[in-house]
């Protein structure tokens, strides 16, 4: 099923390029707005389904995780490798950025028409102050971090509650117990929702082309070549990185979560790929308790291809209008994306917010935040499947500085939390679960 699923979403991004090219081509503005609705329509309810199952999803491993760590000092030692590399990684990523952006100089002499980028883009940047980001991680009601999909949030309750039940001990075997069914659950659950996901990335691309025709991507194509360029160059970056820790697996490791990548890639959306990252790298041999741990907090500290684009963005538009930046302020801008991207992962076009808070900080135009909107949609595809690559080899290195990377079992998945000292009971992948007869 699961390779059926990748061939239906290519199937369903090619017919959604081809349908949405012919609709710009053949139909009225009027029309193509009111046939957008509908395209809109079956996007946000699979964008809805998905935010449905990744609270509980994300609770739950990532207690898992912790409490299967073993002991306190476990937990420590992980989270510090963890943080160690997610640091690393998002200065490379804001570095090259600003490198490839100030080396190809896409803004300068671009051509483009100054006198669209006029008015509001629409952005809320209110909330983009460190002080206010910090403030913010900190959840007032896990009920409402959960109800508003607030991954920082979640992610900083799921750590509190599960070094508590680690420190409980016996009397918190059924909570364990519970948290680990409820994995399970979610993990079939996920499986029914994408089910739908062919048909969301048809909705998705048909709406995009539509709207703006293929021309656009000739309108801004140095902008949008060169941030694909520093992509691919940041994909190696990030696989060269895995390699000299896992050697030659690295490869292996892109094979597992090609599946996660094209779902993140074309519904550009993080949260979509996020369960099915995570059954790729337990098949890798990731040991659950380390995906359960790594991966939410990636999630929240660890968007490669956000950050990237952060810079890249936020010193295009300075080309655009002329204004030369110094090593200074730009390497400040660097620090200050550092710090206010944070937190900000469940932000609806998260990177956007922030590139809006830089620029009032640095005096920046708005209007040319209000150009890149136009393309915003295929660039997000693609930083939002490098954050995908990112995380993963990010998990796959913590496990491997543990010494405890397993081989790659390609035919089983283990239970994501198994009691410290007894052996996973293998469970069977939630797809094959659902092809069963009798199952829907």
């Amino acid at each position: 099923m699961a390779k059926r699923l990748t061939l239906y979403i290519m199937v369903g991004l090619v017919l959604g390029i081809v349908v949405g090219a012919v609709m710009h081509a053949t139909l009225s503005a009027e029309a193509i707005t009111e046939a957008n609705k509908w395209f809109k329509m079956v996007t946000d309810i699979f964008l809805r389904l998905i935010k449905m199952i990744v609270a509980p999803l994300v609770f739950g491993t990532l207690v898992a995780g912790i409490v299967h760590m073993g002991d306190t000092a476990s937990l420590g030692r992980v989270g510090a490798k963890t943080i160690t590399w997610f640091v690393g990684a998002t200065v490379v990523s804001l570095v090259l950025g600003m490198v490839l952006v100030n080396v190809l100089q896409p803004g300068v002499n671009s051509g483009l028409d100054l006198s669209r980028a006029v008015g509001s883009s629409g952005i809320d940047a209110k909330h983009v102050d460190v002080f206010t980001t910090i403030t913010e991680m900190v959840p007032k009601s896990i009920f409402e971090a959960m109800a508003n999909t607030t991954m920082l949030q979640i992610v900083i309750f799921s750590v509190f509650f599960g070094v508590a039940v680690t420190a409980v001990g016996e009397k918190a075997q059924p909570i364990v117990k519970g948290v680990d069914a409820l994995v399970e659950v979610m993990l079939v659950v996920t499986n029914y929702v994408m089910r739908v996901s062919p048909l969301a990335v048809f909705a998705a691309m048909t709406k995009a082309i539509a709207a703006n025709g293929l021309g656009i991507l000739w309108t801004f194509g140095k902008f949008i070549g060169s941030f694909y360029l520093g992509l691919g160059l940041l994909w190696l970056t990030l696989l060269f990185a895995g390699f000299l820790v896992i050697g030659p697996r690295v490869g292996t490791l892109f094979g597992y979560i090609r599946d996660p990548i094209l779902l993140a890639f074309s519904t550009a959306s993080s949260e979509a790929a996020y369960p099915r990252t995570l059954e790729a790298l337990d098949r890798f041999g990731v040991p659950p308790r380390i995906a359960s741990f790594v991966l939410p907090l990636g999630y929240s500290f660890n968007l490669d291809g956000s950050m990237m684009y952060m810079t890249f963005a936020s010193i295009f538009i300075a080309q655009l209008y002329g204004i030369d930046l110094s090593f200074g302020q730009q390497l400040a801008m660097l620090l200050t994306l550092m710090l206010t991207s944070k937190g900000m992962a469940a932000v609806p076009r998260a990177s956007l917010v922030v590139i809006a808070g830089t620029m009032a900080q640095f005096g920046l135009p708005e209007g040319g935040l209000v150009l890149i909107l136009a393309v915003d949609q295929f660039l997000d595809m693609g930083r939002t499947g490098t954050n995908v690559v990112g995380n993963a080899v990010a998990t796959a290195v913590v496990a491997k500085w543990e010494g405890v990377l397993d081989r790659p079992d390609p035919a089983a998945i283990t239970t994501p939390a198994a009691p410290s000292g007894t052996t996973a009971r293998p469970r069977p992948d939630a797809f094959e679960v659902l092809d069963r007869p009798g199952n829907a």
